[in-house]
């Protein structure tokens, strides 16, 4: 199953000529899940090549302006096209308060709005996965998202079941769902010709946070941990006035955590892209700044690393790259907006 993550907006707080304010959309097989809705979200959508995507959900981290800001209209042109699904709306307490005060600015619509206020914890179910929310630690209440499939049965062992007796056909396909099946000769049970269990992907998005051991432990053997570094080392105590995070330590949490890959967002127009990601480099190698439009595969881990595709939600992307490369041509090349 294809595990797509695309970042839609990465600035912080306002945007930029480059930069749309927070938004990033995880599609995992046919589940469509957009992780903050800034300012202008769905014009990023019309401006990527992906069109104005029909979400199942949207988790909102906190309720800043620069997060929410997007939602009226996102909501109200989904109405006039005549959307009937439903469609979660999940954040932490308040967010019911919040739709109440922008009801007149939304208007009616033509679908049910599923409000959902939240605590740590699972908040949506999907096929073989699920979202849980976890505590961060930000100036009001906030929450970050982990995307967390369940594992997958081993390796299926061909010589093992014909030893066995096992016919090929459809008996191979229920030992690999967990059934047990009987033959002539007996029961073969799936622990006789599977491998190991193979633990599924982890994707990890934080919204706006200081460090904190919410997201050291949510992002523990994560795949991919999406990280705010607003600020700078230099600039470490407005980090804490603000509980903002900088490049520094947002990857010393992803050294911590063991991640696979660290993509760092909420960028302040104030540093230079290649300054955030040298800094974080320094701690932690595997680190990519993605601009708007930027998309990373999440292959499963036998199949490889995650892959970073510069540009790859526009109808013109470049050349896909691996986060592991090294030389010229690595994706810490790419060039800042």
């Amino acid at each position: 199953m294809d595990l797509w993550i695309t970042f839609l907006g990465t600035a912080a707080s306002v945007p930029t000529a480059g930069r749309g304010t927070s938004a990033t959309l995880v599609v995992r097989g046919g589940s469509r899940v957009l992780v903050d809705c800034g300012e202008g979200t769905q014009r990023q959508f019309l401006r990527s090549g992906l069109g104005l995507v029909d979400l199942d959900a949207i988790l909102l981290t906190h309720l800043h302006g620069d997060h929410y800001l997007g939602l009226p209209g996102l909501l109200k042109t989904y109405g006039l096209r005549g959307r009937t699904d439903p469609l979660s709306l999940v954040g932490p307490p308040g967010l019911g308060a919040l739709l109440t005060g922008l009801q007149m600015v939304i208007g009616r619509l033509s679908f049910p709005l599923v409000v959902l206020e939240v605590q740590p914890g699972p908040v949506l179910d999907l096929d073989g996965a699920r979202w849980e929310a976890f505590a961060t630690q930000h100036s009001i209440r906030s929450l970050g998202y982990a995307l967390i499939e369940n594992a997958r049965p081993g390796m299926f062992d061909l010589a093992a079941a014909t030893a066995l007796g096992v016919p090929t056909g459809p008996l191979f396909g229920r030992l690999q769902r967990g059934e047990t099946i009987h033959l002539d000769g007996g029961a073969v049970s799936p622990d006789q010709v599977l491998g190991t269990a193979r633990a599924g992907r982890r994707v990890v998005i934080t919204g706006d946070t200081e460090p904190c051991d919410g997201t050291r432990e949510a992002a523990r053997g994560a795949d991919l941990l999406v990280h705010e570094a607003t600020f700078l080392d230099e600039d470490r105590a407005r980090a804490r006035e603000t509980r903002h995070s900088t490049a520094r330590e947002a990857a010393d949490v992803a050294l911590a955590a063991d991640v696979r890959l660290l993509a760092l967002t909420h960028l302040s127009s104030r540093f230079l892209p290649r300054e955030v990601r040298k800094e974080a480099e320094s701690q932690f190698a595997p680190t990519i700044v993605p601009r708007d439009f930027d998309q990373v595969e999440i292959p499963f881990a036998e199949r490889g690393e995650p892959i970073l595709h510069p540009g790859g939600a526009t109808r013109k992307p470049v050349e896909p790259r691996s986060p592991t490369a090294t030389g010229p041509g690595t994706v810490s090349e790419a060039p800042d907006l």
